[in-house]
């Protein structure tokens, strides 16, 4: 029996939930389109077969087509590819809405409401190969993976790579960084229209002519390659996965599934970061009871290094000496920040340690860096230690050292340890049982897999780890909340050398591409401005405040000196006083690589928290309060750029510190100098 759509509709509202299921079956097999819808009704998927029997998919936004029919399928490196000749067999559809609470984040709580559609494919020629595609729509975006069950005639999977498209229905601009390059995911941002792109790192953030924006991703990505966007043609992009070192890109026995292909999509920018489709995605937390996990800001011997000015080889320049790192810790102690990270502090940094990290050794201090003494000396002064592991790029050396070296971390009181690996792209050394070398790239499936193990090696000592050069964030620091920050983009570590320093739309470029993913170690709080040599950072003072609150990291550096510090004082109170951990966060106003404008609220009082900042150009913002609680007033603590800051000049420099009383209902004028930002402090009263 074959239901017209409206008999279809009138019969599952009656049916319930097993009834719907059985009845959209029964019409799958017989016409073999199947569509499923946001909450809201606003977004529809639809899947069905095209004229050749290949799979398709596409999307359409308040009735207008945003993703024209896309491709789905796989090429593997010793079967035939699994794209023609498939039939839909059977489509199941189901819901759910709930809420969870992050351990820590920029939000307590998490609403996860959504739509599921699972679509199974079968081949019709004699393999009969099965892939289900299950899709998952919320208002605010789609995802989907392949979940390939277990089957008599296909047991392993060497996939060379996928044929998944993103056809976008119309041209625009995009923001993205390219793949593939030496420098791993280190690339500023580049805008172009969305057919002039190459291939692109996700995130990629487009704003379609119509407006809408799209930022295109993946989430949960475990044991498989990362992908990456490449444009076929048009505004058309294909999944392009990261190799491995060998011809496939990714090896599995059946039954898995892969990561989820994600497009978060909203009417403006602001609407892209307050989606939490990347971490409704991901599996709860595995790791049991993580209270242990202490978000909090650090200070460290780091700032000076980047700079050339101290060593991380042993030497008279060395910096991971005994008495500096005394000095940091008082620093710290003295200005309550919980955390002081050292670098440089144990063996193996003597040589060229660049790409070939073998020497280093994670429980072996060099001999002028006394780590009983000054782990000691940390706890007396309500201070913890920050680990650093630097491989060098040599992954399987760390990873025979990992009980060891997070048996050492944890006996000596560190609650983080920042990992990194530094070597260009496609040089990360890879060593197995046999004593063959291969050579892998970052976000390749075994590297992934390894950055995984670090992250489950340090929870069994609760450790919490900061990984540098990683692989990208998809939200999995929900299913392992110890993962709590990384790299994987331009820092500020890049605005300490002579040339290449990042340009003042970097962070509002940030804010919505990169960090749509996740957490960044950015390294904030420059207020010198200066970097080697007295070169100029193009930012001004006020705006290295609001990064604080722009830039989201549970675990973030105070990145300037102690002695830059005291020049600064009262810009310092700012740094000193914004927490890291938050109950709820607004995007009030932004636009890609312009300007944006968030507030947040901490977890331990009523207080708010602003940064706004902006690129090359100076605005002015009118934002309203509405974020404020109703009959409470406030005191707003206003460190702002002074009139003529210019990052251009040396009043780069030039900031006011001013207070006033508002309340929910009032609205605040917003005026920040060329490259320059403002920095709020709500204090309930």
């Amino acid at each position: 029996m074959k239901l017209a759509p409206l008999a279809l509709a009138a019969a599952t509202l009656a049916g319930g939930a097993h009834a719907q299921n059985e009845i959209i079956k029964t019409v799958a097999t017989q016409a073999p389109d199947a569509t499923e819808t946001s909450p809201d009704g606003s977004l529809a998927v639809t899947v069905k077969t095209d004229d050749n029997a290949r799979p398709v998919y596409s999307i359409t936004r308040r009735g207008k087509l945003l993703v024209a029919p896309s491709r789905l399928g796989f090429i593997f490196t010793d079967a035939p590819k699994f794209e023609r000749n498939i039939q839909i067999v059977s489509v199941t559809h189901d819901k759910a809405d709930s809420t969870w609470t992050q351990p820590w984040g920029e939000w307590r709580q998490i609403r996860d409401n959504h739509r599921e559609m699972r679509v199974r494919l079968r081949e019709t020629t004699a393999l009969h190969r099965i892939v289900d595609v299950v899709f998952h729509v919320e208002d605010s975006g789609v995802g989907f993976r392949y979940e390939f069950p277990e089957q008599p005639n296909f047991k392993h999977a060497n996939i060379g790579d996928e044929m998944t498209q993103f056809a976008l229905a119309e041209d625009g601009t995009a923001w993205w960084k390219p793949a593939f390059e030496w420098n791993r995911e280190e690339y500023l941002y580049e805008k172009t229209p969305i057919s002039a792109v190459g291939t692109a790192q996700t995130v990629m953030t487009v704003k379609l002519a119509d407006g809408t924006h799209v930022a295109l991703h993946e989430a949960a990505l475990t044991d498989y390659s990362a992908m990456n966007l490449a444009r076929a043609a048009g505004t058309t992009f294909r999944a392009a996965l990261t190799p491995g070192s060998g011809a496939p890109k990714v090896t599995r026995d059946l039954p898995f599934n892969t990561p989820w292909r994600t497009m978060v999509i909203a009417d403006d920018a602001p609407g892209l970061y307050m989606s939490h489709l990347e971490l409704n995605l991901n599996e709860p937390n595995k790791l049991g009871d993580v209270s242990w996990i202490k978000p909090g800001k650090f200070v460290g011997v780091w700032w000076n290094m980047i700079k050339g000015e101290w060593t991380w080889a042993t030497g008279p320049k060395h910096g991971a000496t005994t008495a500096n790192v005394k000095k940091y810790i008082d620093f710290a102690s003295a200005n309550k920040i919980p955390g002081v990270l050292v670098e440089g502090w144990n063996v193996g940094w003597d040589g060229d340690w660049f790409g070939n990290g073998n020497a280093m050794q994670f429980d072996q201090p060099t001999p002028d860096f006394d780590a009983n003494e000054l782990a000691r000396y940390a706890k007396g002064k309500g201070v913890y230690l920050i680990g650093h592991n630097e491989t060098g790029g040599s992954a399987s050396h760390y990873d025979q050292q990992l009980d060891r070296a997070f048996k050492f971390a944890a006996d000596h009181d560190e609650k983080v340890v920042k990992t990194g690996y530094v070597t260009d792209a496609g040089q990360i050394e890879r060593v197995d049982a046999d004593g063959s070398q291969h050579r892998e790239w970052h976000e390749g499936q075994w590297m992934v897999n390894h950055y995984l193990r670090v992250v489950t090696t340090a929870a069994k000592y609760k450790v919490a780890i900061d990984s540098h050069e990683p692989v990208k964030d998809t939200g999995l620091r929900r299913t392992y909340p110890n993962w709590v920050a990384r790299e994987g983009g331009r820092g500020q570590e890049y605005n300490a050398w002579i040339g290449g320093k990042n340009p003042p739309e970097h962070e509002a470029n940030l804010v919505f591409t990169q960090m749509l993913g996740g957490p960044m170690d950015f390294t904030p709080g420059v207020l010198s401005l200066t970097g080697s040599e007295g070169s100029a950072i193009q930012s001004t003072v006020a705006k290295q405040l609001a990064l604080y609150v722009a830039l989201y990291s549970p675990v973030v550096m105070a990145a300037d000196t102690p002695e830059n510090y005291a020049k600064f004082p009262d810009a310092f109170t700012f740094i000193r006083d914004v927490p890291t951990d938050w109950e709820d966060t607004r995007v009030l106003n932004g636009e890609v690589g312009d300007f944006v404008t968030i507030a947040r609220r901490p977890r331990t009082s009523r207080d708010w928290f602003l940064g706004s900042i902006t690129d090359e150009n100076g605005r002015t913002l009118t934002v309203p309060l509405d974020f404020l609680d109703a009959g409470r007033t406030y005191t707003a603590e206003i460190y702002r750029d002074a009139p003529n800051t210019d990052f251009k000049t040396e009043g780069r420099h030039a900031y006011a510190v001013e207070t006033k009383r508002v309340r929910k209902g009032d609205t605040m004028t917003l005026v920040l100098a060329p490259g320059g930002g403002q920095a709020v402090r709500f204090r309930a009263r």
